[in-house]
């Protein structure tokens, strides 16, 4: 009988993750080698580890290794963040959130810097809606996440992004050098729901404006499309503008809400040590997104 590593963090990964696919987004392969890895467990094992009815639950037998699976799999992180400490060089490999706007607007710069600083850490990003990257980084799916206005104590602000209305080009309002939020009152509105939803009622509370959004739409693709399609207007991060064709444009708000961007690993328990030299390595604001680059000429 052999067991390998990449097995037992499969399974593991499964039952944490509450299915193949999740499993699979959580360590970075696809769901085919998830399935290859715990198939090959279980033929190792002469026995099955997983009910697949649903989402998966251990047998009475996984049940029986699981913890032994999960040693097997902290002594390995240990191994490795021993590894990283050994000669004082970050390495290994990590994981990272951030919502979709970062992932496009702010990451590549930090990714080119880390890429030139730390050549011996691999990075792979994981694009999620702010709740998600939260949980993701609580739960262990991720050793470094951009988090959106998180408490404060921890980690690096690396942008304070603020909002912007988000017009077509051919717009009436679109060439204007700001605007307020009362003057989108006649168009309608598609209400954001990625995270931004707090953000875009404070505007509204400063502009003292009606709030009845016409739509609600989670995903920035679709909120991009309908809006490009002449469907409504909208109110997005400024790092939105990494996102946008020639056919949108975003116009700045004389009402200034903001968010702040925070590089941080997981909280309540120690961070791995490519985690801690790449967030003490991200100065503070170094990365703040530039109003002017927002707003593109006409």
């Amino acid at each position: 009988m052999t067991v390998h590593l990449a097995q037992l963090r499969a399974f593991v990964a499964v039952l944490d993750e509450g299915g193949f696919g999740a499993a699979a987004d959580a360590l970075g392969v696809s769901q085919s080698a998830v399935s290859h890895a715990v198939a090959a467990l279980e033929r190792a094992l002469k026995a099955p580890v997983l009910l697949r009815q649903g989402r998966p639950r251990p047998t009475a037998f996984g049940e029986r290794i699981l913890a032994h699976a999960r040693a097997a799999v902290a002594a390995a992180v240990a191994i490795d963040d021993l590894v990283a400490l050994r000669d004082g060089v970050p390495r290994g490999a990590l994981r990272l959130g951030a919502p979709p706007s970062v992932c496009q607007g702010l990451l590549p710069g930090l990714l080119n810097r880390w890429k030139a600083d730390f050549p011996e850490v691999e990075i792979t990003v994981f694009e999620g809606e702010d709740d998600e990257v939260a949980g993701w980084l609580a739960g262990s799916a991720v050793e470094l996440a951009v988090l959106v206005d998180p408490p404060p104590g921890t980690g690096v602000v690396v942008g304070v992004d603020a909002f912007h209305a988000l017009l077509r080009r051919d717009h009436p309002l679109a060439g204007e050098a700001s605007i307020s939020v009362t003057d989108l009152e006649d168009d309608p509105f598609l209400l954001s729901r990625g995270g931004c939803e707090s953000h875009v009622r404070e505007v509204f509370r400063q502009g003292r404006a009606p709030f009845a959004p016409a739509h609600r739409i989670r995903e920035m693709g679709t909120l991009l499309a309908m809006v490009r399609s002449g469907v409504g207007v909208t109110l997005v991060p400024g790092l939105t503008a990494a996102m946008l064709d020639e056919r949108l444009v975003l116009v700045p708000l004389d009402q200034r809400v903001t968010r702040r961007l925070v590089l941080s690993g997981p909280p309540g328990r120690p961070w791995h040590p490519a985690a801690e030299a790449l967030v003490a390595a991200a100065h503070p604001l170094d990365a703040q997104p530039s109003p002017a680059s927002a707003h593109p000429p006409a």
